[in-house]
């Protein structure tokens, strides 16, 4: 007497079950990775944002938006770093050269917008990244790899900037 059973055995379910779980264990890794970089470029494309609207606005006054009303004590961050959301920037660029500006990168961090104190010739606006936090001060700016890494903007043009692959 013939037993015609149809299914599967365990070892063929095992087999599926390990073939999938190295499917997942290679793509979580590229999935989080493509999450961070998304946010990388649109803090950077908000950057880009706000700063264009910053440039508009001197072309109309021959001087930056003042950043003065709220400045971060030292121990939080570094010395004179002021939040753009607590020092009513927006006020100045919002609606005429940007309908909203964007106060938050792309980890829900807040920028920060600096106007040098002679006169308003300079502007920095900075991103402190994935970690939220400042990084050291490098001897010379230019392309990072880290995610923690601040992404800075300065006059125009990015001096600290992610490039290649992160980590």
């Amino acid at each position: 007497m013939k037993s015609n059973r149809k299914g599967f055995t365990l070892i063929e379910l095992l087999i599926v079950v390990a073939i999938i779980g190295i499917i997942v264990a290679i793509a979580i890794p590229n999935l989080l990775n493509a999450i961070q970089r998304a946010k990388q470029r649109k803090t950077m494309g908000d950057m880009r944002s706000i700063a264009t609207a910053i440039e508009a606005y001197s072309v109309d006054f021959n001087r930056y938006p003042p950043s003065a009303a709220f400045t971060m004590p030292t121990s939080i961050s570094g010395p004179g770093q002021t939040f753009m959301a607590g020092n009513k920037m927006a006020n100045y660029i919002a609606p005429t050269y940007i309908k909203v500006v964007p106060l938050s990168d792309g980890w829900n961090s807040w920028f920060l917008y600096n106007v040098d104190s002679t006169g308003g010739s300079d502007y920095r606006l900075t991103s402190y990244a994935k970690n939220g936090t400042s990084g050291p001060i490098a001897a010379s700016y230019g392309p990072t790899t880290d995610f923690n890494s601040d992404i800075i903007y300065v006059n125009g043009q990015f001096i600290q900037y992610p490039e290649g692959a992160q980590r």
